[in-house]
């Protein structure tokens, strides 16, 4: 337990150059797209009239008012407000838990038709993460420590749950060639019936001639899911994130599914870029070192 902690929630020389600013762009990152989603779910709610699958906290709220009264405008304007309190006010920073609550209302409401995508589960974990840190911790690279490493934990569970869930639903045939035929058959479907057109990627061509390579692909895939609680590490890290963003890409191209939000994030969270930063940082002038780590 006090090496997976170890592996979790701290960094070597916290105080670095590096460090700072790695942690910084993971915030900004956060922060950033949280507004992007808010306003693009919220202009899509304008085209909502009721609740058709009602989802978490849509149970218990009243969320036909979002819809009569373009409330959703109004959740996006404060969480831009509250999103850019708290990341340059210190002080403030608890804020982003109540953000946090705003965003999962606008996912909730946006998503009520039925569709539920995961594209901004990681996303939405991130803000959370803020929240807490901010909330239980006084100084700011703590808090910020504690965010990354609350993400990275539940970026492995989810991940490796997801793989057993399978495992427990379908058993060791999940990974039949056949229900990827399936897959990429009804997602031909939805794609032509949104786009008009559709034609098959060399991934899925390659699934399609063949069950055996369909088996493999999929297998790939399990065990991708399956091994992602290492991600736990700092040492395996690199290489479980480089294998999930390798299955998101076959996802991709043999699904049509992509998660732009997630790309991004595993790309930001899962190397050591301030090891780098740390090692550019040693051209770098006192007086510049020190002007960086006062706005970060």
């Amino acid at each position: 337990m006090e090496s997976l902690l170890k592996n979790l929630f701290r960094f070597e020389h916290e105080d670095s150059l590096g460090v700072q600013l790695f942690l910084r762009f993971f915030e900004l990152f956060t922060v950033t797209y949280s507004i992007v989603y808010a306003w693009s779910w919220g202009l899509f709610i304008l085209r909502i009239s009721d609740v058709v699958l009602p989802l978490g906290m849509a149970n218990y709220l009243p969320m036909e008012l979002i819809f009569d009264y373009n409330l959703s405008l109004v959740n996006a304007v404060l969480i831009t407000l509250l999103g850019g309190i708290a990341l340059f006010y210190r002080k403030y920073s608890w804020l982003y838990l109540i953000a946090f609550l705003l965003l999962h209302i606008q996912y909730v409401s946006r998503f009520s038709l039925g569709e539920i995508p995961h594209s901004s589960n990681l996303l939405g974990f991130s803000l959370l993460g803020l929240g807490l840190g901010f909330t239980f911790f006084k100084e700011k690279t703590r808090a910020l420590s504690f965010a990354y490493g609350f993400l990275i934990f539940f970026l492995g569970l989810a991940y490796t749950s997801a793989g057993i869930s399978k495992m427990i639903g379908t058993g060791i045939t999940w990974v039949d060639g056949n229900h990827l035929w399936l897959w990429i058959s009804e997602k031909s479907v939805d794609v032509l019936a949104g786009y008009g057109e559709f034609n098959y990627s060399f991934v899925q061509e390659l699934a399609l001639s063949s069950r055996f390579i369909a088996t493999v692909i999929l297998v790939i895939g399990l065990l991708t899911e399956l091994t992602a609680f290492l991600v736990w590490w700092k040492k395996l890290r690199p290489y479980i994130i480089t294998l999930l963003i390798g299955m998101h890409i076959g996802i991709y191209y043999s699904m049509n599914i992509w998660f732009l939000s997630y790309m991004i994030e595993l790309v930001i969270i899962g190397y050591p870029w301030y090891h780098l930063i740390n090692k550019y940082g040693l051209q770098i002038s006192e007086r510049r070192k020190q002007l960086l780590l006062k706005f970060v």
